[in-house]
Order: structure tokens, then sequence, then C-alpha cells
């Protein structure tokens, strides 16, 4: 495991996405802070094709955290990466840690 050191915690937005570059690739990080959590998942919008989902609206759906893609309105599943709407669509989801005032994100992704 490969942890990045990509931001420092104030960097991050409250109920609110932000782009880091991690291995060489868009992450999506999302702070809830009601929660004490950050999650990361790939940037990638696979039905936009674009890299937008840190633009996207986060939330709550039946108990899960997502974040609705600012293109077509997928929602993904913060924690799992599966899309509600297509369950045969998930997005890569990355650990995070938080180090002090520094946000670590792990650079393996898991599906």
């Amino acid at each position: 495991m490969a942890w990045i050191d990509v931001c420092g915690s104030d960097d991050l937005q409250p109920d609110s996405g932000v782009c880091a570059l991690v291995a060489g690739q868009q992450v999506a990080l999302f702070y809830l802070p009601e929660e004490g959590t950050v999650y990361a998942i790939h940037n990638y919008d696979p039905f936009g094709n674009a890299n937008v989902l840190s633009r996207g609206l986060i939330g709550d759906i039946n108990g899960q955290p997502v974040v609705a893609s600012p293109l077509y309105k997928q929602h993904f599943n913060l924690e799992t990466g599966v899309c509600l709407e297509d369950e045969t669509v998930q997005i890569p989801v990355y650990k995070v840690q938080i180090d002090g005032a520094r946000v670590k994100v792990n650079s393996e992704a898991s599906s």
C-alpha cells in the first residue's frame, strides 16, 4: 500500500468535493464533517466520459452516502463506487486517512 499525501485537511470543502492527482489519476475527495468522514472515488464519470464527479452533489439515498454526477445525474455510492441506477457500473474507490493536518490517499484503488 502506498499512501500519497495529497493536501492539507483545511483544503477540504465541507459537504463538497475537491479533486486531487493521485499516482497520475484524478481522485474526487468528499468531506462530510458531521460524520467526520472523507471519501475518495475516481473523478471519471463513465456515463458522461468526463472527469467531473468532484463537482457533483453529495447526499444520502436509503442510508448510502452518494454523489450525483453533474452531467447525467447518476448516483455513485461513495463507499463502494457502485452506480445506484445501473449496478453493473462501478468506479474505483480509494482509502483515505487524515494524518495530523494532512490528507493521504492510498494509491491502490479498490472496486
